[in-house]
């Protein structure tokens, strides 16, 4: 499935959902300059690489990195690995964040955003302590943004495509849009608990307990942060 759009309309301007949209687009840019080695070096550095954060957390200092490696946890989120991994993050940031934004506030937007995805990879690196395979990239964030929206808009309907030889359109609320895509996230992920080879971080493949980790915080979170504290008389007409 694939979102397309959303009918929820939002009363402020979200700039700081097209920021951070801003901000990945210009580190991706960025990646898009450099050599194969040097993007190499350059995500072993600024991505969570799993053994290494495991070796940070148990009191080994490492030498050739010049910050303490629990930084990757941020740093990670604004980096991605292909065109189809930044562009389809950045749809799904366009479609669902706006609207969190709005309820959250801009301040406690970010601070939520930036703890789903480190949470998101935190929960990835317990599932693959020992990996030496970068992850990276803003899906566990936007997944949290995603768990978010599905307690706070559940009813709101989403335009999906669905390929059946030909894309089908269809509109799904969002509590079956995101639910049926948080199951299968969790579904791959215990999937690939006995197969670390074949699927998960062992090679470079999708860190699906980062997306079901963050989907979890978000809707965690996002109630603690005020997500729901926000109502006024324009949205009681609507919903």
């Amino acid at each position: 499935m694939f979102p397309i759009s959303d009918d929820n309309p939002t009363r402020i301007t979200p700039y700081l959902t097209y920021g951070l949209i801003a901000v990945n687009i210009a580190v991706f840019v960025y990646e898009l300059t450099l050599t194969p080695p040097q993007l190499e070096e350059f995500f072993y550095t600024w991505a969570v690489v799993p053994q290494e954060l495991s070796r940070y957390f148990s009191g080994e200092r490492l030498g050739y990195q010049p910050f303490p490696e629990w930084i990757t946890l941020f740093t990670s989120q604004f980096l991605h690995g292909g065109f189809l991994h930044v562009a389809g993050n950045m749809l799904f940031l366009w479609i669902f964040g706006n609207n969190i934004e709005e309820r959250l506030g801009r301040l406690k937007y970010l601070v939520f955003y930036l703890s789903c995805g480190a949470l998101a990879a935190l929960t990835q690196w317990y599932f693959s302590t020992n990996s030496t395979i970068p992850s990276l990239g803003a899906s566990g964030a936007i997944a949290g943004v995603m768990g978010a929206y599905i307690l706070r808009f559940p009813k709101a309907s989403i335009l999906t495509l669905i390929p059946l030889g030909i894309l089908i359109p269809i509109r799904l609320p969002a509590y079956a849009y995101l639910g049926i895509w948080f199951l299968q996230q969790a579904l791959y992920g215990i999937a690939g608990l006995g197969v670390p080879a074949n699927i998960g971080m062992e090679r470079g493949g999708v860190a699906y307990w980062a997306h079901a980790g963050g989907f979890v915080f978000g809707a965690v979170l996002g109630p603690l942060l005020g997500l729901f504290s926000r109502d006024s008389e324009a949205e009681k007409q609507i919903y």
